[in-house]
């Protein structure tokens, strides 16, 4: 388990520092690895991580801060990479990371921590103490000064000394000269170390004080240069920042020597690149470098060519995610290009761009919800939260552009719900709501969907204040939009407040209003509350009619993923109205599609009521193996036992099976359940059967179910087995094509097919 990086490039030498860090790792609960910019910490932890992640059952993760400016967001981004989401806000996030830590036996790798040291230390020294199977190595130009820290120094790498006699033998031993030799026979194939060059590889590695990232910098210019004539290039600039500081060349100033020699290599297109992308946080695209970087010299055209060459000269890393590629740079090279960028002039309409192009994405994300790309839209917006905080962070911190950060976090709502990040949706919000007071749309949107997040986390009187404001604002600007959400935020308010026949009847009137509106988005969200609502006060007829309503909203808009949600509520009504079958079939196959979109929010609810049925059955083993599973799963959540309104049920089945079990009997089958991966957890809910016992190790293929097709789904699915394109199949049923995209990408995946041509043998198969 985990997310360590594979290696892009060989790793050479640290060998000693290697078994240092792992022999400290082993005895102490904190290690810190220290250096200078640019002298390796990162590779070297994530190359001492990889060494030790057998013995760490929970995983290795790493965690990179470089991109991360605010110190409030510091716990729950380390939460995100766990899998950990805030959904109700009942604690700080450090006290949600604390329990899920504390039985876990897990090393959490925190990369550049120098810009966040207080936060940190502090977060760091709460974890250690709450979990005593964590560990964590930490990367900083300093120490972190935690009790308990260790510090385990990264020199530079070794490099010959010039006193002594040199050979062949001796030269090739030295760390640095071996990195040089390694990228320039890479950047050069063919490039050896030779008599003809080594004397001057040497004195370049010297020059630049064993540093690596100088050092493979270099080593590219092997392709225009010999080794000789990089020397004397290189020997200019040092001679250059000497004379002008007066004093010996730090290590420091070698590194930036080498960062500056590579800048004047560049064209002068290429430079302009380089700075303007400087503003960019966690990577970015060829399309968004081209709506940001483009313009005043850099033909939008061109841009590709240019992020091309400052690849070949290790400015930007590529990162292939699919079919596209992600770029970025290393911290010291994007704060030169930083720095660049702040003496060019264009610094003020770059990040203007940046900020832009981020508005338009988030706005264009919002429209394409509850449609056949959403979860392309959604993935995007998870890659590009770095630059989204780095575009709120700008409008909230640069006098005049709050009005903008308003917009931004508004058009955020489902994200901020999807991906759990409830409690930073808050926090974006309130501070762009307290800078931009003047009456505007937006700003009634904003106080609206701060609303919803607020009663979310049942934050009632906050969320009271802002439905107060927000439904005062859009009578005066006379929104329809606005007012007809802070309907359903009413019906929100009285289904947090336990009224369910009151939050009924509000979200009914929601649900006409935005049907007059034509909004999808406020249709679906009317619908899935009205399913719960309805299902807890005892009404199934109108729960399973609300609940196919949903479903064909999202069928015929192709919004596959948004069926999780009216599945599992479906799932609850079933159970409600008896048909504890049905139930578990519909919550099955909730859990088949969460799977595959990682909604642990959904997976929850799915395992938990799946152990209502498995109680009510009399299978008191497997209610109370899933029992476990489903702590765990909450608790992913960032919620240890759920939601309030699910607190009674869950409290009754534990204690019927409780009283069902022995007390050993309870707790081991319990301890097993909590002690499956999210996949086995998954793996134990489908077998429906419940007569395999899930082995608490590697997990294992999911369990074979008897694929079921509704019957919209086998008219598609003939359909298709008769080779009609999608847009036939659409004609002839009357749909949507993009829903007959989706009814195909559905059919395949519940059959566990690849190709529509294998459709044809499945159909013969189950007429």
């Amino acid at each position: 388990m985990g997310n360590l990086p594979g290696e892009a490039t060989s790793f050479v030498g640290r060998w000693r520092e290697t078994a240092q860090a792992v022999r400290v790792l082993r005895r102490a609960r904190l290690v810190t690895l220290t250096g200078v910019a640019g002298v390796g910490k990162t590779r070297l932890a994530v190359r001492v991580a990889t060494r030790v992640r057998e013995a760490f059952p929970d995983g290795v993760w790493l965690v990179e801060l470089v991109a991360l400016a605010e110190d409030r967001l510091l716990a729950p981004s380390l939460a995100a990479v766990l899998g950990i989401h805030d959904q109700q806000g009942q604690r700080s996030a450090t006290g949600m990371l604390a329990d899920y830590l504390r039985d876990k036996e897990l090393l959490l790798v925190l990369d550049n921590c120098e810009h966040l040291t207080d936060a940190c230390a502090a977060l760091t020294g709460t974890l250690l103490a709450a979990a005593p199977g964590l560990r964590i190595l930490a990367t900083s130009r300093h120490s972190l000064q935690v009790t308990g820290e260790h510090l385990i120094e990264v020199p530079p790498l070794s490099t010959p000394d010039p006193q002594r006699p040199m050979t062949p033998r001796s030269i090739a031993r030295h760390d640095a000269v071996r990195l040089f030799t390694e990228r320039a026979a890479v950047a050069l194939p063919g490039f050896t170390l030779d008599a003809g060059n080594r004397a001057a590889v040497v004195r370049i590695c010297q020059r630049l004080d064993g540093i690596p990232l100088a050092i493979e910098l270099a080593a590219l210019r092997v392709r225009a240069l010999s080794a000789t004539e990089i020397l004397t290039g290189l020997d200019d600039y040092l001679e250059f920042l000497a004379a002008s500081s007066r004093i010996a060349v730090p290590r420091l100033e070698a590194l930036r020597a080498a960062i500056d020699w590579s800048f004047a290599l560049c064209s002068g297109a290429e430079q302009q690149l380089w700075a303007r992308a400087s503003v960019f946080a966690g990577g970015f695209d060829l399309d968004t470098a081209e709506a940001v970087c483009g313009g005043k010299g850099i033909a939008r055209e061109g841009v590709l060519d240019l992020v091309a060459g400052l690849v070949d000269k290790s400015v930007l890393t590529r990162t292939d995610y699919g079919a596209a590629a992600r770029y970025r740079m290393l911290e010291a090279i994007q704060q030169y290009g930083a720095e660049r960028l702040a003496r060019s002039g264009d610094q003020a309409a770059v990040r203007v761009r940046h900020r832009d192009y981020y508005r338009w994405l988030v706005t264009r994300a919002e429209r394409e919800w509850l449609g056949p790309n959403e979860l392309e839209w959604f993935a995007s917006l998870r890659r590009e939260q770095p630059n989204l905080r780095a575009a709120l962070e700008y409008c909230l911190t640069e006098p005049g552009q709050a009005r903008a950060g308003v917009e931004i976090a508004g058009a955020l709502l489902h994200y901020w719900v999807r991906s759990c990040s409830v409690s930073e949706g808050r926090y974006w919000l309130d501070r762009a709501l307290a800078l931009d007071p003047e009456p505007s749309a937006h700003r009634a949107k904003a106080l609206w969907v701060d609303c919803w997040l607020a009663l979310l986390q049942a934050d009632m009187t906050t969320g009271q204040s802002l439905l107060d404001q927000a439904r005062g604002l859009a009578h005066q600007l006379g929104d329809e939009s606005a007012l007809a959400h802070t309907t359903l935020c009413c019906g929100m308010a009285a289904f947090v407040q336990d009224d369910p026949h009151r939050a009924v009847t509000l979200f009914e009137d929601g649900l006409a209003h935005q049907h007059v509106l034509g909004d999808p988005s406020g249709v679906w969200i009317a619908l899935f509350y009205l399913i719960l609502a309805t299902a807890l006060c005892g009404e199934p007829d109108r729960t399973v009619a609300f609940g196919h309503e949903c479903l064909t909203l999202c069928d015929t808009r192709g919004a596959y993923p948004s069926r999780i949600y009216p599945l599992w509520g479906l799932g609850l009504a079933r159970w409600v109205s008896g048909d504890r079958q049905e139930a578990g079939r519909l919550l099955r196959e909730a859990i088949l599609t969460a799977r595959q979109f990682d909604e642990r929010w959904a997976l929850a609810h799915c395992l938990e009521r799946l152990v209502w049925i498995a109680e009510a059955d009399g299978r008191h083993d497997r209610a109370a193996r899933l029992l476990g599973a489903a702590h765990t799963a909450w608790r992913s959540t960032g919620m240890p036992s759920g939601p309030r309104y699910l607190a009674p049920a869950h409290d009754r089945c534990e204690q019927d099976v409780r009283t069902a079990l022995e007390d050993e009997e309870f707790t081991a089958a319990f301890q097993h359940g909590m002690r499956l991966t999210l996949e086995q957890a998954i793996e134990c809910a489908l077998d429906a059967a419940g007569e395999r016992t899930i082995a608490t190790g590697p997990a294992s293929a999911p369990a074979d179910l008897p694929a079921t097709l509704t019957r919209r789904e086998r008219q598609v699915a003939e359909l298709a087995s008769r080779g009609l394109s999608n847009r036939d199949i659409a004609a002839e049923l009357s749909i949507a094509e993009r829903a007959a995209d989706g009814h195909i990408q559905r059919i395949l995946t519940k059959l566990g097919l690849t190709e529509r041509a294998q459709l044809t043998a499945w159909i013969t198969a189950h007429p």
